[in-house]
């Protein structure tokens, strides 16, 4: 709850705080490096020739300046060594804080001429403070100068990684990385780069910003003045407006000689610049501040507070005197700026601030990402509306374990709406009994998971509705089952759900349809059903997405000498773009290799290369027969002719791979293992994609939604468990992990020998390296004479399993259902309790993508 806090506000102040940041790194930037930029563009100005018999005195200096000005002199800024201009400041006139500032030769006193580009830098400067709006920018600057702490410390906690002390989990960019993972990368990282000069920047700026910031760090960082003595009002701060003149107050008199004398007695021979600010008027003390050439800092002033009028020292604040955090305190501006470092750290200051954009606009292509996504959830609704839903409106429930049963839900409220009927979609799970009583009208679209079970998602529904002895008289409904009939206990949940809605009262509106394995006929059956049900016919029958043509690019052999089949990777690129989410699966339609087909055709007495019609279109009777289930006995088919024979086999059904790699990877990668049947032959899918569909040949694709494998809404811990080729699935997730910045994940995968069996290995020591994945436990079941399978292992780590689910972890299973779907689910209930793991499911932190 914290970190989803944090990063509401984290993202929340940054598109709003984020421009007036950015506006102020830039200007600062610029800023940094006024006085080596002014003299380059102003060499005639502000560089003289340094002669042997050095500056002139103060009081010569200042006599033919006032002179030549007119005007009387109120500051004085001479470098000695250097062959800068001296910087003269005159009397400011009423109401003013400081009075036009002009350049001369300190060797001769000879006014210089105007300095091009001043006028910029002061508006540089008046942004970087003010906003060019006066005390009202400073406010704003301030509350966001306050916002870029909250920045940096909310931002190191949502991005802290599990191995902390891993630099290269903090501080290295994947350049490969594209699109959201990209933006993310260089805000995450280069924000971790840059958080220490940040901080820095924020705890110095507010010293100009607000008087209590000013007078926290004069009590907390100032020196004890010594007995006897008051601090000096005023020191460390930072003034904002004009000094106040006393009107009674006598005229101000300098004795320009006695200060000189006692500056060069003060200073020695050292003596490197010096900066003299009188006051207004007489009576009041004068400050000199003045650097020697081995001065720490270019800000490490000495200061000396003595009478203009006598020269006479009233006090000496030597830098080097000062204690450490009084030496701080001196520095903030050489901090702010980067010179406390020297020119290497007024260089990386200034880089540090260039970036500020950097975050401003990451941030917000992230946030429109964001916003994006929500309007692709909002779209994949459809047209269906249920702002209108109410009492009488259709209820349409499902309970979906792949997304089938979710899709097929909104397809038959699109039907319903398009009639002009209003409709309610909701999940079983987000049933009661409230629900159900005040509903008149209801379409139940469930599937089956396994043999007869409700899906994970539904079982909440099973355990607490079904068997309940609610009065649903007043209910008319109809079933749309999904299930496979290779499983004894076909459509088992349905047909729970149908008998207990009989035994309440409800009525049906008409017999269920059942669907094996998404049987096109049963499903136009439904939809007839709604038709006649609503009076209005439907205008198009639903149609699955249909097949696209897929290009074959990749084909690499991923456990070399394994005593296992052969796993491969397949890599496949669309001819149209496609998109997908990490979890989801793809349908393919796979056809029989030509020595399948010839060894079909020999003894039956036909030609391969005779025409045959197939589904309207031409085609020869090899190429027909490609496309059909070639059964192992022929007795049958014996004498029939070519159109006969085709007209007499199956098309080929399809098979279901999960989606190893996410879109922004540009392919998409399934991992498959190549089956073999006792008479030798290759399994009909895999074999067409590892043996003999060749590189760059076409391939009859279509993506599937998978809503129920997919990642969890909030960034909360992972725990993955697989096995073999169930690592595909797992590997989606991982890599969609991986590009959002989530680091608190944990595989646990199992296989047979570690030697030539650890699939994507090298891929998963470089997350456990980077720290995206917190944790890998590894199980192979022939690396001793003892078999260990992964089921084995989470037990063997129970006590960090159960703190990871205390800590609001999700578990994700991918694998083969028989042996270890099912041991890894004995496994939890055996560690955390069967109501536990009940709990899990039904709210969706324990998630199974099983086959």
């Amino acid at each position: 709850m914290v970190k989803k806090t944090l990063f509401q506000l984290h993202w929340f102040f940054g598109i709003t705080a984020g421009l007036v940041l950015a506006l102020m790194g830039i200007t600062g930037a610029i800023w940094s490096f006024q006085e080596e930029l002014l003299r380059a563009f102003n060499a005639d100005v502000l560089k003289v020739e340094v002669r042997p018999q050095g500056v002139l005195p103060p009081a010569e200096l200042v006599q033919r300046v006032e002179a030549a000005r007119g005007d009387k002199v109120a500051m004085l800024w001479v470098d000695l060594h250097e062959g800068n201009a001296a910087r003269i400041f005159f009397t400011p006139p009423p109401g003013q804080r400081r009075g036009e500032l002009r350049y001369a030769d300190p060797y001769t006193g000879e006014l210089k001429g105007e300095v091009a580009g001043q006028d910029f830098f002061n508006l540089m400067l008046n942004l970087h403070r003010f906003l060019a709006m006066g005390d009202s920018g400073r406010q704003i600057t301030g509350a966001c100068t306050l916002m870029l702490i909250f920045f940096c410390l909310s931002g190191l906690y949502l991005r802290w990684p599990r191995k902390a002390l891993n630099w290269r989990v903090w501080l290295t960019f994947e350049w490969a990385k594209k699109g959201r993972a990209f933006n993310w990368d260089l805000h995450a990282v280069a924000g971790t780069w840059c958080l220490l000069f940040y901080l820095l920047f924020a705890l110095t700026g507010l010293f100009w910003s607000y008087e209590w910031y000013r007078e926290g760090l004069n009590k907390l960082l100032a020196d004890t003045p010594a007995a006897g003595q008051q601090q000096k009002r005023g020191e460390g701060r930072g003034r904002h407006g004009p000094q106040k003149v006393d009107k009674n107050a006598p005229p101000l008199v300098v004795d320009y000689d006695a200060i000189w004398a006692n500056l060069k007695e003060a200073a020695g021979p050292g003596l490197a610049m010096y900066n003299l600010r009188l006051p207004p008027a007489g009576g009041q003390p004068a400050n000199l501040f003045y650097l020697v050439d081995d001065a720490a800092h270019p800000r490490a002033f000495n200061t000396l507070v003595l009478d203009p009028a006598t020269g006479q020292v009233k006090s000496h604040d030597r830098y080097t005197d000062k204690s450490f955090k009084a030496q701080l305190l001196q520095s903030v501006y050489a901090l702010h700026v980067g010179e406390y470092f020297g020119l290497p750290g007024r260089i990386i200051v200034t880089l540090a601030s260039l970036t500020m954009p950097l975050f401003f606009v990451t941030g917000w292509l992230l946030y429109l990402d964001r916003r994006r996504k929500k309007r692709q959830v909002r779209a994949a609704r459809g047209g269906v509306d249920s702002t209108q839903a109410g009492s009488d409106s259709w209820l349409i429930g499902f309970a979906s374990q792949s997304g089938f049963a979710e899709q097929l839900a909104w397809q038959s409220a699109g039907q319903l709406q398009a009639a002009g009927l209003p409709v309610q979609v909701r999940a079983l799970a987000e049933l009661g009994e409230d629900d159900l009583r005040q509903a008149r009208r209801a379409l139940f679209v469930v599937s089956t998971f396994g043999d007869g079970e409700a899906p994970d998602s539904a079982r909440a529904f099973e355990r607490k509705v079904l068997g309940q002895p609610w009065a649903l008289n007043n209910l008319h409904y109809a079933v749309l089952a999904l299930g496979d009939r290779q499983y004894p206990h076909f459509c088992g949940f349905a047909r729970r759900l149908q008998a207990w809605l009989g035994e309440r009262g409800a009525s049906t509106a008409f017999s269920p349809v059942e669907v094996d394995n998404a049987d096109q006929a049963a499903l136009q059956q439904w939809q007839q059903a709604l038709a006649q049900l609503t009076g209005a016919q439907p205008v198009t029958a639903w149609q699955p997405p249909s097949f696209g043509n897929w290009t074959l690019v990749q084909r690499e052999l991923m456990n070399p000498g394994s005593q296992g089949l052969p796993v491969y990777l397949i890599g496949l690129r669309p001819e149209e773009p496609a998109s997908w989410q990490a979890g989801d699966l793809v349908e393919i339609l796979p056809r029989n290799a030509q020595l399948r087909v010839d060894a079909f055709l020999d003894g039956l007495g036909l030609d391969a290369n005779a025409t045959v019609q197939l589904d309207g279109l031409s085609e020869t009777l090899g190429q027909a027969l490609a496309s059909r289930q070639l059964p192992s006995r022929r007795d049958q088919l014996v004498g029939l002719h070519a159109q006969a024979l085709v007209d007499a086999l199956v098309p080929i059904g399809t098979r279901e791979y999960s989606i190893a790699s996410i879109a922004s990877d540009g392919v998409l990668e399934l991992i498959v293992r190549q089956e073999r049947h006792p008479d030798g032959n290759f399994g009909l899918g895999s074999g067409w994609l590892t043996e003999y569909l060749p590189v760059n040949g076409l391939l009859s694709m279509r993506l599937r939604r998978n809503s129920g494998f997919h990642l969890p809404e909030s960034p909360v811990p992972m725990i993955l468990i697989g096995n073999g080729t169930g690592l595909a699935g797992l590997r989606s997730l991982l890599r969609a992990r991986v590009n959002a910045g989530e680091q608190r994940n944990w595989l646990l995968f199992g296989e047979r020998n570690r030697a030539h069996d650890l699939l994507c290995g090298n891929e998963l020591q470089g997350w456990l390296d980077s720290g995206d994945l917190a944790r890998l436990d590894l199980a192979f079941s022939r690396d001793q004479a003892e078999k260990v399978y992964v089921q084995d292992v989470l037990l063997q780590q129970a006590d960090a399993f159960k703190r990871w689910v205390a800590d609001g972890a999700c578990v994700y299973v991918c694998g083969s259902l028989q042996g270890m779907a099912a041991g890894v689910d004995a496994a939890l209930k055996g560690m955390l309790g069967e109501a536990v793991v009940q709990q899990l499911i039904e709210d969706g932190r324990y998630r199974r993508d099983v086959y």
